[in-house]
């Protein structure tokens, strides 16, 4: 069987929370089940989930002001709401906030599980999740991790998938604005600046192996050599 995929569900009914996690667990999730907005947040910045399912009223932080943070971080990670409002101001303030899908109350499972399905295979990067050999590194863009020898770093999504793109178009330039319209979803200024650092990091990881290199092509973007 294949490794469960890891689902955070924010919900603050914990009987319905936890009928959802059991269900989802059955169809090989692993699901992090969080109570409240705040422990949704740190549970997200530790766990590396693959989607999010954020009930909009939460306590201590509500499921759009979530989705807006997290999505400053990550514009790429798929995300459903979970909600008891049924305003069309309320889906629309939802999707605009950076909800990929809106499921009212009460839902059935197997709606919620097809939601998940289509969300996961649309977001799915093009190649597949077995790990990339690259210099002496294995990369796992499953797990987010960057291995050599037995030393194992832990990769933030977005960390993860930029190394993905310079590892698939290796020893070729990987275009700026295009890597920021992909993983950040604007070019402009600020998250370009944001892009550099993320580089800087990359670059941190990957001293353990002088022959890998991420170079600058100015006025074009960057290319990974090795």
């Amino acid at each position: 069987m294949n490794n469960p995929i890891k689902i955070l569900l924010a919900e603050d009914e914990p009987s319905l929370g936890q009928i959802i996690k059991e269900s989802l667990e059955t169809r090989n999730f692993e699901v992090l089940l969080c109570l409240d907005g705040e422990q949704a947040y740190k549970t997200y910045k530790t766990e590396n989930p693959l989607l999010l399912v954020l009930d909009v009223m939460m306590p201590k932080k509500d499921g759009f002001t979530l989705a807006k943070e997290i999505r400053l971080e990550d514009p790429g990670i798929p995300i459903i709401f979970l909600t008891a409002k049924s305003l069309t101001e309320d889906v629309v303030q939802g999707f605009n906030l950076g909800g990929n899908d809106y499921l009212k109350k009460p839902f059935s499972m197997e709606e919620l599980i097809v939601r998940i399905n289509a969300l996961l295979k649309r977001n799915k990067p093009e190649n597949d999740f077995d790990p990339i050999q690259f210099g002496k590194f294995t990369f796992n863009l499953k797990k987010q991790t960057l291995q050599i020898g037995a030393t194992i770093d832990t990769l933030t999504h977005r960390e993860a998938h930029l190394l993905h793109h310079l590892i698939k178009n290796k020893n070729q330039i990987l275009d700026r604005s295009y890597i920021l319209k992909k993983l950040w979803g604007d070019d402009d200024f600020f998250n370009a600046r944001s892009m550099d650092v993320f580089i800087t990091k990359l670059r941190k990881k990957l001293k353990r192996d002088t022959s890998v290199q991420i170079i600058n092509v100015r006025g074009y973007g960057y290319k990974l050599i090795y």
